[in-house]
C-alpha cells in the first residue's frame, strides 16, 4: 500500500507539505468517501484525510479546525493540530496523535473514560451558543427525507415514525458547537488521557445531539457510563419530549444511511433504536 490512492493534485499537495512521505497505515473506515491515511515524513508521523467531490464530511471537518473550534482540545494535547489544508484540492494534513480507539474495547465502558469524556465535550459545547432559527425544524424534515429514500423500515413502521414525526413539534433550543459523531470510535484512549479525531460531523446543533450515539450504545449496556459521564460534562440538559425527538430523527438516518452503505450491522441498531423510541413515545 502507498499513497497511490489519493488524487493526482492531492497526491502532489502532500509531497509538498510531506516531503519523501512514508506511508504507515490505512485507517480509512471505507464506509464513506474519504480516506484516512496514517504517514511519515521528517522523523514525524502525520494524518492525511482527503475526501472526492462528493464527500461534505471535509468541509465540516476544516470548518472545525479553521473555525477555532478544535484549538480547545488541541491546546491541550486532547485534540490533533492542523497543518496543512487545501480546500478545493480536498485534503488536509494534521499531527498524529498517540492512543487507542476505545471503540468495542474494554475502555468504551469504562465510567472514568466516559467521565473524561464528558469533560472534554463540556469545554467543547461551551464554546459558543446561537439561536436555532429553524434547524430543529429542518432536522425533522431531514429524517422525513430519509424515509423518502431507499431504506428497509417496513411500511407499517415507517407510518408510525411519520405520524409521530408530524405529533413531536420542534424545539429550537439554542445551538452549540457539536462533533456530531460523539462515542468511543472517535475516542483515542492513552493512560489516563482521552483524545478526540474526526470532525466530519462538526455542526452547530443542539448540544443532547451528541449524546444519542452514547445513549443507545455504551450508555444502554452500562447506566455506570451514563452516570460518569454527566458527572465530567456537569448538568444534564437534555429535555424529555426534544430528547425523544432527537432519538427518533437519530434512529431513522442510522437505519437508512447503513442500509444504503451496507453495514448490516449498524442497520440492526437502527431498527433497534426505532423500535425504542416508537415504544417510549407509545407509552408516554
Amino acid at each position: 500500500m502507498t499513497l497511490g490512492r489519493l488524487s493526482t493534485g492531492q497526491r502532489s499537495l502532500v509531497d509538498t507539505w510531506l516531503p519523501e512521505a512514508e506511508f504507515v497505515a490505512d485507517l480509512s473506515w471505507n464506509q464513506v468517501e474519504t480516506l484516512v491515511l496514517r504517514v511519515r515524513s521528517g522523523g514525524e508521523e502525520f494524518v492525511v484525510k482527503a475526501a472526492g467531490p462528493d464527500g461534505h464530511h471535509f468541509g465540516r471537518e476544516l470548518d472545525a479546525h479553521l473555525g477555532g473550534f478544535v484549538d480547545t482540545w488541541a491546546r491541550t494535547g486532547h485534540a490533533a493540530v492542523l497543518r496543512h489544508h487545501d480546500r478545493d484540492a480536498r485534503v488536509l494534513v494534521t499531527r498524529w496523535l498517540p492512543g487507542a480507539l476505545a471503540y468495542r474495547t474494554p475502555a468504551g465502558l469504562d465510567p472514568e473514560v466516559h467521565r473524561r469524556a464528558g469533560r472534554l465535550l463540556r469545554d467543547f459545547h461551551g464554546q459558543a451558543a446561537r439561536p436555532s432559527d429553524g434547524v430543529d425544524a429542518a432536522a425533522t424534515a431531514r429524517a422525513l427525507r430519509w424515509l423518502d429514500a431507499p431504506h428497509a423500515i417496513s411500511p407499517d413502521i415507517e407510518a408510525r415514525l411519520r405520524a409521530v414525526l408530524a405529533a413531536l413539534e420542534p424545539v429550537e433550543a439554542d445551538l452549540v458547537p457539536t462533533h456530531g459523531d460523539w462515542q468511543p470510535r472517535n475516542w483515542l484512549v492513552d493512560g489516563d488521557e482521552v483524545r478526540i479525531i474526526d470532525f466530519g460531523r462538526f455542526a452547530f446543533r443542539p448540544a443532547a445531539t451528541d449524546f444519542a450515539r452514547l445513549s443507545v450504545q455504551e450508555w444502554r449496556e452500562s447506566p455506570a457510563c451514563e452516570a460518569a459521564f454527566f458527572e465530567g460534562y456537569g448538568s444534564d440538559p437534555r429535555h424529555p419530549s426534544h430528547w425523544l425527538l432527537m432519538r427518533l430523527r437519530e434512529a431513522i438516518g442510522t437505519a437508512a444511511w447503513a442500509h444504503q452503505v451496507g453495514d448490516v450491522a449498524f442497520e440492526a441498531q437502527g431498527h433497534r433504536m426505532i423500535a425504542d423510541a416508537l415504544a417510549e413515545y407509545e407509552a408516554s
